[in-house]
């Protein structure tokens, strides 16, 4: 979007994905990139049975987590200490700067609506391949 454009209203159909670093593929939704969001971005993510992520933070963003459907076993802190299984309807809140990972141990697809106030949705990922092996694969 150009910045010297009026802002505007836009739908966005998820009909293409992208790989995210965090090794899960992301239905494009609201960003930066896509509608010229300035301080937030949404996506829909469906974590297929048997995947998880890599263990990854986002540097000064939140990320608030809303599971459509399935469940999502998510560890996270300084050493992935903790663990969490979040079901279909239930919320998820995960600070800035916190270290996490989350996977689909079920045999059916985990599908979730992400909303985090970076608006360019991929720019404050940091990988902590340090971390991937604190977690059973």
């Amino acid at each position: 979007m150009d910045a010297t454009s009026k802002p505007t209203c836009h739908i966005v159909r998820p009909n293409h994905a992208y790989d995210g670093k965090q090794g899960l593929s992301y239905f494009a939704g609201i960003a930066a990139e896509t509608v010229g969001a300035k301080g937030i971005c949404m996506h829909l993510l469906t974590i297929p049975p048997g995947v998880r992520a890599k263990a990854h933070l986002h540097e000064a963003h939140e990320t608030a987590i809303y599971v459509l459907s399935g469940e999502a076993h998510t560890w996270y802190g300084d050493e992935l200490e903790h663990h969490v299984i979040v079901h279909a309807g239930e919320l998820f809140y995960i600070p800035a700067g916190v270290p996490h990972l989350p996977a689909n141990l079920s045999s059916t697809p985990c599908t979730a609506i992400i909303a985090r106030t970076d608006p360019n949705e991929q720019e404050s990922v940091v990988l902590l391949p340090e971390l991937d092996a604190l977690v059973p694969a």
